[in-house]
């Protein structure tokens, strides 16, 4: 019995000895900076900056591989810090966000068939293009609320995914996941936008939704610097779109909004800026 205990003690004790040695002897070194790059990011794993995690972009940004500006749920804040800890110039670029360019909900917008599949708006876009009609509208089954790591979208009850101003960090998950390209990434400054995605003409727009934009280009007539008209679709011209909330009270289909003034209809955000809403 004591040989037993004394030959496993003895296995046990040169085990010990040769994991410490292995350990000591093919050790990979880390860079303080690296990990001091890591405290300093948000530990969101969001792989908007082109890596898996946090860990692969502290890396990379060691190593001088990558910029400092590819976290955007960091901000302003982060880039500082890492710039002080890499010892280089701080360079941060706007901030950019999210928007649902679609207002057309389940009551505005037109269905061409119920569908019972899975809830996700790729599965459902592989179906005959999708329920909806209009061929760039959202579908409203959540897969960006589902994707998005930070808690910014919600799904209005009449199926219309909306996004908010102040919880979204840019991170661009959800216009990855959307099968029909209807979430795009605006300036933070910009709240003024078209809130449309059909090419369609005008015609065949008023056909199935109630608010899609019809290329009639008052818009443009009335802001002419503010906004472009391309393919039948009006567009915010966000360099440059200083005036063009002058345009929401004149459009037909109200299809133009200010999301510094409110959020399409059903939705629970509110405006961080409480301005005067412009003549209805």
């Amino acid at each position: 019995m004591l040989a037993s205990i004394l030959s496993l003690g003895g296995i046990g004790l040169f085990a010990a000895v040769t994991l410490g040695f292995a350990a000591k002897k093919f050790a990979v070194e880390v860079d303080p900076r690296e990990m001091a790059a890591l405290e300093v990011l948000p530990g969101a794993n969001c792989g908007a900056c082109g890596f898996p995690g946090c860990a692969g972009y502290a890396k990379a940004l060691v190593a001088g591989t990558i910029d400092l500006n590819q976290c955007p749920p960091g901000g302003a804040d982060v880039v500082t810090k890492l710039a002080h800890i890499l010892g280089v110039e701080a360079s941060a670029t706007a901030r950019q966000i999210a928007v649902v360019l679609c207002q057309g909900d389940n009551r505005k917008a037109q269905l061409k068939y119920r569908y019972l599949g899975l809830e996700d708006c790729t599965a459902a876009q592989r179906i005959a293009d999708g329920p909806k009609t209009c061929p760039g509208g959202c579908l409203g089954l959540g897969s960006c609320q589902r994707i998005c790591p930070f808690d910014a979208i919600e799904m209005t009850a009449d199926g219309l995914a909306v996004i908010s101003r102040e919880n979204c960090t840019g991170c661009r998950k959800c216009v990855a996941v959307c099968p029909r390209d209807v979430i795009h990434m605006t300036p933070y400054e910009s709240g003024v936008h078209v809130l449309c995605n059909s090419h369609d003409k005008g015609a065949v727009v008023r056909k199935y939704c109630q608010v899609g934009c019809i290329g009639c280009n008052i818009c443009k007539k009335t802001v002419p610097d503010s906004y472009k008209i391309e393919n039948f679709l009006a567009e915010v011209i966000y360099e440059q779109d200083t005036e063009a909330g002058e345009a929401i009270a004149k459009c037909p289909t109200k299809c133009i909004m200010d999301f510094n003034v409110g959020y399409p209809d059903g939705s629970s955000y509110l405006p961080a800026v409480a301005d005067k809403p412009h003549a209805a």
